[in-house]
């Protein structure tokens, strides 16, 4: 089978035969750059819809393109179940264990038919396992349950963090990003708040506009006191307290902090943290498939929860550089409710600025929907790709109607879309896109993921354990000497040291705290180099454990902390207690050795390091991680695949219209009585013998201008004479261009073959560079004591207590 990904394509299908309705073989690829003006899923319950935005995110997997998709419905899950050994037993587990039942049989029985079953489908589809395999291998599928403890837990309400500084910058967003949160988190408390006239949605606003201004996030807890204590003082021009008195306002206080009580509702704080690039990427850089699965959520939830990702994804958009190539997808198995035609929920005037902005970022939306007239007509009008499956009432074929004519109305046939429309059976969907030159009928292909319905609760538990990130703690890895028994040298109080050794104290969380001394060292260092481009600071903070042996220190054992220096405080929690310092901590002397052994330390073990990729003959930036670079090189790949397709489908696409013409004449000298060099006449031409170009040239190779130069050829085709010698004439001209026609498509298969676009970012091996700084780049800020807290437990044992959040 051609390899779609070198095309940058996606397979959906096969097409329909306009005529007889049957199955034809030529396949139905899908531009992923097409993607990038959005599309729409419209089609009733058991068209097939599900089934086809599932190929659609295999499709994005396999050419590396990440995908977020929220799952109103909980059918999305269903992408984790891809079984490459297409075994009975992988199925097993997941088929129907009522449907067994129901026919008799075991439920192994039923899962060896569900593997044939698949294995013939997706054969007789020209895929197998190994197109899964690698399905597997391109991207990682998590499921995430906001909400709820069943699969990936992620945190929504534990922080409404600080926009970056590109949406700060953009005032429209900016404030539509305050609006949107302040609305979702009103709803959750069953408050329909108008952003103009409702005094909650006026005071929260104020409050995170106030904190996010200062680049601050706010956590839950600090929203619930700013509400009874505001930051600001004044609403407008009148005092905060004339606008909502105090009392009120600790009535809604209450009110949230009742909510925060409630049975079930710390699933809400718990879990990964509401972010778009970890739910895009792994932390090597590879795509990932994130499904938000919100089926158990009740309306309110789902629209604070959808409300809160759209805000999160506009973020990251708008920190992306531009692009016209397809840089990840955001996918929605049901639109209802949250784009509406007439009412405002906070959802859709983000779905609109994604609709009119994301195509600049290459960010692609898929809206599915069983309910045409249901959707915003704006949205409609944003969407350059339609899949229109069975309708189910005739609403709806009419919206579907007025909006396909709103799409192109120059090229539109309005009686011949009613009969494509009504003719639509299962599986079935005519595809409109505006990039294309004409609207194709086409039976989706079969899915690779095991398509087992909604899925439970335990079912989703159990994909989620496979998937779960393990638990680390930067604090974790440090623990005092002695910890695991309560040491009896501890005092009340800190050792009285020399004035000349400073002494600073880690921020603490909890009562009945021991203080541990370590050697605590904070430095600034620069980096440059003029070849890679390289001028940045690094501020750094490190702890190092003391004893009295012959090396007293020893920096190779040195913990980086994350907490900036400047968090570092100047006395303890009172009442704590301090264990015994070692001898070797308490002398003067020994800090000034250790400041010139820290030096020659960071000097040898300090450094930037840069990626180089030998392949595209870049490098990556100072401040960019591994997989931060590989994400971009990964989109640079599929900008430069895309440059590299237009450019054939240009060149060969004018030799193959130079054919078709000469091929056109001939037929018609051959038989002109029949007159059937019609567009369909063309296609059936072309169709001969010429798979690959058909993949390349598609349903683009005939433009306006083309159509009307074929127009051109048919009419001087019925001026040829009737002569046997010039239908002779035209039957050798007829074998020649069709030998020509095949000769064309070998050359453009050889070319394919060549394209060097099947780029894979996760398997290229990077040159690393290493930027050390020079001695005199090297600033030291602080040798000195800390006071590292830990906290003491029922049964004696000390854990870490300190703080090291960056507010």
């Amino acid at each position: 089978m051609l390899d779609f990904e070198k095309l940058g394509a996606f397979y959906l299908g096969k097409r329909v035969d306009d005529e007889s309705g049957d199955v034809g073989d030529e396949l139905v690829l899908y531009d992923s750059k097409d993607l990038t003006t959005h599309a729409v899923i419209i089609g009733m319950t058991g068209s097939g819809k599900t089934g086809l935005g599932i190929s659609l995110l295999e499709e994005a997997a396999m050419d590396h393109i990440p995908v977020i998709a929220i799952d109103p419905k909980g059918d999305m899950g269903n992408l984790m179940l891809t079984f490459p050994d297409l075994a009975a037993g992988d199925f097993e587990p997941w088929v129907n264990a009522r449907q067994a039942s129901d026919e008799g049989i075991t439920k192994a029985e039923l899962a060896a038919s569900q593997a044939a079953l698949w294995k013939k489908g997706l054969a007789g589809w020209g895929q197998d396992g190994a197109r899964i395999a690698k399905l597997r291998d391109n991207a990682e599928v998590r499921l995430y349950t906001p909400g709820s403890s069943a699969g990936l837990s992620v945190s929504v309400l534990q922080s409404f963090a600080a926009p970056g500084k590109e949406l700060l910058a953009d005032a429209d967003l900016y404030r539509e990003r305050v609006a949107a949160t302040a609305t979702g988190l009103l709803s959750l408390l069953g408050i329909d708040a108008d952003p103009i006239s409702s005094r909650e949605h006026i005071l929260l606003s104020q409050i995170l506009d106030h904190a996010w201004q200062q680049q601050q996030s706010l956590e839950i807890t600090a929203l619930i006191a700013a509400i009874q204590n505001p930051p600001v003082r004044k609403i407008g021009v009148m005092d905060v307290d004339t606008v909502y008195p105090p009392k009120e306002r600790f009535e809604l206080a209450m009110r949230l902090n009742n909510l925060l009580a409630a049975p079930g509702f710390e699933a809400w704080l718990q879990g990964e943290p509401l972010n778009a690039s970890s739910l895009l990427y792994d932390s090597s850089g590879k795509p990932r498939i994130s499904v938000m699965s919100i089926a158990h959520l009740d309306e309110a939830q789902r629209m604070f929860f959808v409300s809160m990702l759209l805000n999160e994804l506009i973020g990251w958009m708008r920190a992306q550089q531009g692009t016209s190539s397809l840089r990840a997808i955001l996918y929605m198995d049901e639109i209802f409710g949250y784009l509406p035609p007439t009412a405002n929920p906070p959802s859709k005037r983000l779905f609109l600025t994604l609709l009119k902005q994301a195509r600049a970022y290459g960010l692609g939306l898929v809206l599915a929907t069983q309910n045409p007239v249901d959707l915003d007509y704006k949205a409609l009008s944003n969407t350059g790709t339609w899949f229109i499956g069975r309708l189910q009432t005739e609403r709806d074929k009419a919206r579907v109607m007025e909006g396909l004519e709103g799409v192109r109305s120059d090229t539109f046939n309005k009686q011949k879309m009613e009969r494509t429309l009504a003719g639509l059976g299962k599986r079935r969907f005519l595809l409109h896109n505006v990039h294309e030159d004409e609207a194709v009928v086409f039976n989706t292909r079969w899915v690779m993921s095991y398509l087992a319905g909604p899925l439970t609760r335990d079912q989703i538990s159990r994909l989620a354990a496979g998937t779960a990130p393990a638990a680390a703690s930067e604090s974790a890895s440090i623990i005092p000497p002695g910890s695991e028994k309560e040491s009896g040298s501890a005092s009340n109080s800190a050792p009285v040291l020399a004035p000349s050794i400073r002494q600073a104290w880690l921020p603490a969380d909890g009562d009945d705290l021991v203080y541990y001394p370590r050697v605590i060292a904070a430095a600034d260092i620069a980096f440059s180099n003029a070849r890679y481009k390289v001028d940045t600071q690094r501020k750094c903070l490190f702890t190092a454990e003391v004893d009295d042996g012959p090396v007293s220190l020893d920096w190779d054992d040195a913990e980086a902390m994350a907490l900036p220096a400047d968090r570092l405080l100047t006395k303890g929690v009172p009442g704590a207690s301090y264990a015994a310092c070692p001898s070797a901590i308490t002398i003067e002397k020994n800090y000034a050795a250790w400041e010139k052994t820290l030096k020659q330390w960071l000097r040898q073990n300090q450094a930037v390091t840069l990626y180089r990729s030998s392949k595209y003959g870049l490098s990556s930036e100072a401040n960019e991680t591994e997989a931060e670079f590989r994400i971009r090189l990964q989109q640079i790949a599929s900008e430069l695949r895309d440059d590299a397709i237009a450019k054939l489908r240009e060149r060969y696409g004018s030799k193959a219209l130079t054919l078709e013409n000469r091929l056109l004449r001939a037929e018609q000298a051959i038989d002109r009585e029949q007159q059937q060099s019609s567009k369909k006449k063309l296609d059936t031409v072309v169709s001969l013998g010429t798979a690959v170009l058909g993949a390349l040239l598609g349903r683009k190779r005939i433009s306006s201008a083309t159509t009307s130069r074929v127009g051109t050829a048919i009419r001087t085709a019925g001026g040829a004479r009737k002569e046997a010698g010039d239908v002779d004439r035209a039957r050798e001209t007829a074998e020649k261009v069709r030998t020509d026609l095949e000769e064309l498509n070998a050359a453009l298969e050889k070319e394919i073959a060549s394209l060097d676009t099947a780029y894979d970012a996760q398997a290229e091996k990077l040159d690393e560079v290493q930027v050390k700084p020079k001695s005199t780049d090297i600033h030291i800020g602080l040798v000195g004591l800390a006071w590292m807290p830990y906290r003491r437990s029922a049964d004696g044992r000390l854990s870490p207590a300190w703080n090291s959040r960056i507010d």
